[in-house]
């Protein structure tokens, strides 16, 4: 058993003991030894981070809330998108440390995630991650998103990745048949929305809470046009 250590193993076991109660939308949820997982996960970021500056974020609280918690909010919108989908297949595009893509990966083993980023040192953390918390449904690939091909997803999921045009450009032959790019975002880019192609819409608009991030966060959610 990993021997556990203050403060990060504290804020982890504060989140799972619902002294974040806010996150009752679902995203909370989660699977037998997801807790320890998402501990694990975010011990093995501090580790490496020291070496490789894979976040700037150091701070344990700061990790849980900014890195964590941030991921895990979108657990429950995704579950609505993917819930008529036995085995989606979902893309995390510019995945960094693995961020949404780990936890989301911890918190819905049934999902497959495929973790895309081009910085190696980056994709390295995130298959030793993957291999060290037995994360099955998890692949790693380093490359450029517009270079990636054979494969298409039911979500594309990005955070802090890039415009929303831009994001949509380069992921767009990578998106199934009635497909969802999910853009993880903070306050609502409204110059952005305006500057998607004729053909996209953005199908929703999902204000996020996340427990103990005083900032805004929200989640678009941007489909093609009649499909």
């Amino acid at each position: 058993m990993m021997q556990r250590e203050s403060p990060l193993a504290d804020t982890l076991h504060a989140f799972a003991a619902g002294r974040y109660a806010q996150a009752a939308d679902g995203s909370h949820n989660l699977p037998e030894a997801a807790e320890d997982k998402l501990l694990r996960y975010l011990e093995l970021l501090a580790k490496w981070n020291r070496v490789y500056n894979l976040t700037a974020i150091t701070q344990p609280a700061q990790m849980l809330t900014h890195h964590l918690l941030d991921s895990l909010a979108i657990v429950a919108p995704l579950d609505d998108v993917l819930a008529a989908h036995e085995s989606p297949q979902l893309l995390d595009v510019g995945s960094g440390a693995g961020l949404p893509g780990i936890p989301l990966a911890i918190a819905r083993p049934e999902w497959s995630l495929t973790l895309l980023d081009s910085n190696g040192k980056k994709t390295a953390f995130i298959q030793q991650a993957a291999a060290e918390l037995e994360l099955p449904n998890v692949r790693v690939v380093t490359t450029r998103a517009e270079q990636f091909s054979g494969v298409q997803f039911n979500v594309i999921v990005s955070r802090a990745f890039s415009s929303l045009r831009d994001f949509v450009k380069r992921t767009r032959p990578l998106l199934a048949t009635g497909g969802t790019w999910a853009a993880m975002k903070g306050t609502i880019p409204h110059e952005e929305l305006r500057e998607l192609p004729d053909d996209i819409r953005c199908a929703e608009t999902i204000t996020l809470q996340v427990p103990g991030l005083d900032a805004e966060r929200h989640l678009l959610l941007l489909k093609v046009k009649d499909a």
